[in-house]
């Protein structure tokens, strides 16, 4: 695949900028976690509590809706770090969603640890992690592609500085985001399905604290 724009080995710099900026955000969520006040605290273990309930005593036949709320969520996700990747000014956005990204599962992580301890890792383990295993990589595949298109655009549009022998990078980055966008749809049929069969195993323990 030499011929391809977007190659790894090409992209080790950004691939290794990318995660580490999504670890801080994951880092800097984690933190935000000792930052809330009482009230702030009390307001989400009310809605946690209604969450867990709402889990233990889900019917079943909604599957349909919520994958297809589960898919758009992440297509929406994909397809704003694509437009921004169209664009010179977008490429400091992908860097926000990322580390926004990051930010979002430690502070969920975070608060759940230190809420419900053991157990509250256990319902992260089973609710957070699996889907994600997968969906941060394609995220941060799409991010890399995206800011790679957009450093080109700069290269040869902004500075005029042709570059040889590289075919067709729009095709390429087209293709790229519909084939993520594509295993997303498959990553959401594990959250639909999969994810909350695991969490009504674990959610009896955490009522039991509540």
């Amino acid at each position: 695949m030499r011929s391809s724009y977007f190659t790894f080995k090409g992209q080790t710099s950004l691939y290794v900028f990318v995660a580490v900026l999504f670890l801080v955000g994951v880092i800097f969520g984690a933190l935000m976690v000792n930052a809330l006040s009482l009230e702030q605290r009390q307001d989400l273990e009310a809605y946690l509590g209604n969450f867990f309930m709402t889990v233990q005593h889900s019917s079943q036949g909604t599957e349909h809706t919520a994958y297809w709320d589960i898919a758009m969520l992440h297509l929406k996700w994909v397809g704003l770090i694509f437009i921004l990747g169209l664009s010179v000014v977008g490429l400091p956005g992908i860097l926000v969603l990322d580390f926004l990204k990051g930010v979002l599962i430690g502070f969920t992580v975070g608060y759940l640890v230190g809420q419900y301890s053991w157990k509250g890792l256990l319902f992260a383990l089973v609710s957070v992690a699996p889907h994600n295993l997968f969906v941060i990589p394609i995220l941060l595949i799409c991010s890399v592609a995206a800011m790679t298109f957009s450093l080109y655009i700069i290269r040869n549009r902004v500075l005029m500085h042709r570059a040889p022998g590289r075919q067709r990078p729009f095709a390429s980055y087209v293709i790229l985001t519909v084939v993520m966008a594509v295993l997303l749809l498959g990553v959401a049929s594990f959250e639909t399905w999969i994810t909350p069969a695991m969490m009504r195993w674990v959610t009896p323990m955490l009522l039991n604290n509540i």
